[in-house]
């Protein structure tokens, strides 16, 4: 299964995507600001350029699992109906735990990708029930995962 999130508006504090599986679009999502990480570039780059916890990760593709279970957002009642089991990218260069999740401004992630409808200006909202039918549909293929971000 291909994920897809095109950046599609880069502010001070926060990064507006639209979020394709296989191909079609599914959702918007919301990230810390784009400070021009990328996979290809060395380490040292990407670290000189991140700041921790207001920096969307590296423009690249990687590897998405459903297996890990999130120690913080386990606790919170909005995981039940997956235990705390949420979609995680993996070997994200000078990043630890991205994961996508529930939330619906910059100020919600420290780095992750939060998915919701884009209807006003700096947020997603609707993004408890976008991120259920986007576990849903994560969870229900045998298929390898994989996300590309540009």
């Amino acid at each position: 299964m291909e994920l897809l999130l095109k950046r599609i508006a880069r502010r001070d504090t926060y990064t507006i995507g639209h979020l394709y599986v296989d191909g079609k679009y599914f959702c918007d999502t919301i990230e810390d600001r784009d400070r021009g990480l990328k996979q290809s570039l060395p380490q040292s780059v990407n670290r000189a350029k991140k700041r921790q916890g207001v920096t969307a990760i590296p423009i690249g593709r990687y590897q998405v699992v459903m297996n890990m279970k999130s120690p913080k957002f386990s606790k919170c009642a909005k995981y039940d109906f997956c235990g705390g089991y949420l979609p995680r990218l993996l070997n994200v260069p000078v990043f630890e735990g991205v994961l996508i999740h529930i939330g619906n401004t910059a100020k919600d992630t420290e780095g992750c990708i939060l998915v919701g409808r884009n209807t006003k200006v700096g947020k997603v909202l609707e993004s408890a029930a976008t991120f259920r039918k986007l576990y849903l549909i994560l969870k229900g293929t045998d298929e390898r995962i994989y996300i590309t971000i540009e």
